[in-house]
């Protein structure tokens, strides 16, 4: 039985899959499967797939029916002790599981250890951003107000955790079904944090216009259900909950590829009838700057601006590491 279960969730992702699978095979701990689940792809990722020669590699194939239930799709073949999820166009740095495992092995209270995630852009380049979160132990009040696991391609979870908790809801859409289960993790187990980027978080403009009015309930489904069963004292929190949310919102407009400043506007006021403090931090600051050049300079002003800063931000990473 491998010891971990790397779970990758594949639509029509032959643009960076094979970039993905490498990052994968190069790493410094080997006793993983890797499970690619074709979530119905009509491009050539089956055949792809069933050509790569490491016996690791499986491929599970189902009609199209979205990420979370591509996931759950490789929960249920999974046989490792440990499960990680890898999104089909993300980046492993090399001793990303080597770290987990210890960690996991170490631990044997720990339910999720997850680490710190440097972005890159569509070309692979990195723009200079690192997020990095502290929290660790029993994190449910800090995770609540916002999620603090960037991406899908960053925890290792005990399968005993799924077994307990249960997998992802297919109720809930994109961005927040993941958010969901980490709640719902972090409940009843203490979680550990890597203070390292081990994951390349790809960026890249989404393809249309998204139903932002769905993705706004799909936030309050997810709150009101880790409010359900909350002690009265922690009820305050979920007004932080709600502004964050709306905050992580607003620069959905200005990254999708029909870009919608007055929309982004209106969920960062939002954000700031849930939660006023939040019109103090940086974050909202950063987004009422995006708003502002992108309505005095257009689309490809903006875009000139970004391209800057993720230059200037690459310098200044290259400086700290010398």
């Amino acid at each position: 039985m491998p010891k971990v279960s790397v779970i990758i969730p594949a639509y029509n992702a032959m643009a960076y899959l094979p970039g993905t699978l490498f990052s994968l095979l190069q790493q410094t701990f080997g006793d993983f499967e890797a499970i690619v689940v074709n979530d119905g792809s009509t491009d050539i990722t089956e055949d792809w797939v069933n050509n790569i020669k490491d016996s690791r590699v499986k491929l599970v194939s189902q009609s199209n029916q979205g990420a979370s239930a591509a996931r759950n799709r490789g929960i249920a073949e999974a046989q490792g002790e440990y499960i990680a999820f890898l999104d089909a166009d993300d980046l492993w740095l090399p001793t990303k599981l080597a770290q987990q495992v210890r960690i996991l092995d170490e631990n044997p209270e720990v339910g999720l250890v997850y680490t710190w995630v440097a972005y890159i852009d569509e070309n692979s380049q990195p723009t200079g951003r690192v997020r990095k979160n502290y929290a660790e132990g029993n994190i449910w009040q800090d995770l609540v107000q916002k999620n603090l696991i960037e991406c899908g391609s960053v925890p290792m979870l005990r399968r005993t955790c799924l077994d307990t908790c249960g997998v992802f809801d297919l109720n809930l859409g994109s961005f927040v079904e993941d958010w969901d289960l980490w709640l719902r993790i972090a409940a009843k187990y203490p979680f550990k944090v890597i203070q390292e980027p081990l994951v390349y978080y790809r960026q890249v403009p989404t393809g249309g216009s998204r139903n932002w009015q769905g993705l706004s309930k799909n936030f309050r489904l997810v709150i009101e259900k880790a409010f359900e069963d909350a002690p009265s004292e922690l009820l305050y929190l979920r007004g932080r909950s709600y502004g964050l949310a709306n905050l992580c919102l607003a620069w959905k407009p200005l990254q999708s590829t029909h870009k919608e400043p007055p929309l982004a506007s209106y969920f960062l006021q939002q954000a700031v009838s849930h939660y006023p403090p939040l019109r103090f931090s940086k974050e909202y600051l950063r987004l009422l700057i995006a708003i502002t050049l992108m309505q005095w300079f257009g689309v490809d002003g903006y875009q000139k601006f970004l391209s800057l800063m993720y230059g200037l931000r690459r310098q200044t990473v290259s400086l700290d590491r010398l």
